[in-house]
């Protein structure tokens, strides 16, 4: 949507974490917008983040493409801390099979 139709839409990411989560944005919140403003092909700084902080949250993040009479949003929502340390396992299990080199989660979900 953000391509094809340029301009027309008004993008926001928003992002939620329990209160006692200390940076804010998230850096999950940062790389999306990065990835939306690569995808628009102008600077990060003119996609807006929104982090809230409440609760016991354990991370919401929403990409918010508005245009008119119509919104599309791309949301997910972690219901429990397991899912961030499983992903950790699969990379740590990942990076032993590698040579020595520099690696993202990329690399992790390629294979």
């Amino acid at each position: 949507a953000s391509q094809r139709r340029g301009g027309a839409y008004d993008v926001e990411v928003v992002e939620a974490h329990h209160k006692a989560k200390l940076d804010s944005p998230s850096g999950t919140a940062k790389r999306l917008a990065e990835v939306v403003a690569e995808g628009r092909r102008q600077p990060t700084e003119t996609i807006p983040v929104h982090a809230i902080r409440a609760g016991d949250v354990v991370g919401d993040h929403t990409v918010i493409f508005a245009g008119p009479s119509e919104r599309l949003e791309l949301t997910h929502r972690a219901q429990s801390r397991d899912v961030f340390a499983l992903g950790a396992l699969r990379a740590a299990q990942f990076v032993v099979t590698q040579r020595p080199g520099l690696y993202d989660m990329r690399d992790v979900l390629k294979k």
